[in-house]
């Protein structure tokens, strides 16, 4: 392997291992499990904006390798677990889809954000054209993950993990500002406090975060 082609392997490197976490967070069984999942996620995003940052001599990136490590990776993930062990919630996923056809939907999903992506960015640099598809990949597992779990608590993780898919596209666009990746971190953070206050809302009036019993209430079929 030669050193020009090293930046270009390691970047895969990196977003190939954030996919295959994306389907980790879809087939593990244990809600613990899914958030470990999520903060490994986030310590891989770090590494990988950090490796953009030198690659694209940008040192903002580093900046944003570090808030990755300690929001997505430590602060989220740990905020998580309390969250979990304050409302007693069940440890087992409940899913509104099996874990299998969730897998199969998944791998459906990546194939369609290849499809999309290399053709529309056709001319651009080969790492940046594959990192965008990698990108969108784990975007569209997340959302998967927020639409076939009951569990608000996993639904909040769903959304964590569109946010990395996210941020992994901003790092490996040359050039782009860091105040839109700063910007979309806070968003998302104020959008997991929101969340927060959400799943303590279910929680006090139905005794449960699953999400199903909210179905009565929407006034769908009046």
């Amino acid at each position: 392997m030669s050193f020009g082609q090293l930046p270009y392997d390691v970047a895969h490197l990196f977003g190939g291992a954030m996919l295959l976490l994306s389907f980790m967070l879809l087939y593990q069984r244990r809600v613990t499990a899914v958030i470990n999942g999520l903060a490994i996620q986030g310590a891989i995003l770090a590494c990988a904006a950090g490796w953009q940052g030198w690659v694209q001599g940008a040192p903002q990136l580093y900046l944003t390798a570090l808030i990755a490590l300690a929001a997505k990776a430590v602060l989220i993930p740990l905020a998580l677990r309390v969250l979990i062990r304050r409302l007693a919630m069940d440890r087992t996923v409940d899913t509104a889809m099996g874990i299998g056809p969730s897998l199969i939907a998944g791998v459906a999903l990546v194939a369609l954000a290849i499809l999309v992506v290399l053709p529309i960015t056709a001319g651009v640099r080969a790492i940046a054209r594959e990192d965008l598809a990698l990108a969108l990949s784990v975007v569209l597992l997340g959302m998967l993950m927020m639409i076939t779990r009951r569990n608000a608590i996993l639904q909040v993780v769903g959304l964590m993990s569109m946010e990395n898919g996210l941020i992994l596209a901003a790092v490996g666009v040359a050039g782009m500002p860091l105040v839109v990746e700063l910007s979309t971190a806070a968003l998302v953070m104020v959008v997991l406090v929101v969340a927060g206050v959400f799943v303590f809302q279910i929680r006090e009036r139905f005794d449960s975060v699953d999400v199903s019993l909210l179905d009565p209430h929407r006034g769908e079929g009046r």
